[in-house]
């Protein structure tokens, strides 16, 4: 059977929270990872990143990038995929723990409120990520994740190009 969108839902938690919910996490013994990105088009590069940040804390939460923010700093033909898809789609895997979204080009405002034990990117960012001197000033981690040759959002678009 597959999760209902209410459930899936279950998972989300609203920016304005994001304090409460971080403080919640720590108060219950727990890590908390980060995650961002656009995750527009999921594809298992996606998965393998997801599914090793699952890994690096007892609780992962995935960060979305809104609309417009995915237009501001890829391109105002995207996301090909509106947020409140994208968030379900993250919601219904069982890898991620909880769910959100933000307005800015880049995740360092909501890293303030958050502060992860871990946040996790992936080798085209690397070590000197801009949220390396945020998550580390706040006692953090950064874990960089090798990309999965061949898969990408991009080339996915640029391969579905070529057959239509």
């Amino acid at each position: 059977m597959l999760p209902s969108p209410e459930n899936n839902f279950l998972k989300l938690v609203q920016p304005k929270d994001l304090g409460a919910f971080a403080q919640e996490v720590r108060l219950g013994g727990k890590t908390l990872a980060t995650l961002n990105g656009s995750f527009d088009l999921l594809h298992a590069g996606h998965l393998a990143m997801l599914h090793e940040a699952s890994l690096q804390a007892d609780v992962l939460l995935v960060a979305l990038n809104s609309d417009l923010s995915i237009k501001q700093y890829k391109s105002p033909l995207r996301p090909i995929i509106p947020l409140h898809q994208r968030l379900q789609l993250m919601a219904a895997l069982e890898m991620v723990d909880y769910v959100t979204w933000f307005e800015e080009t880049d995740p360092r405002e909501l890293l303030k409120i958050v502060r992860p034990d871990v946040h996790v990117n992936g080798t085209e960012y690397g070590e000197s990520c801009i949220e390396a001197d945020i998550v580390r000033s706040q006692g953090g981690r950064i874990h960089i994740v090798e990309l999965v040759p061949g898969l990408s959002t991009t080339a996915l678009i640029q391969s579905i190009a070529k057959t239509c």
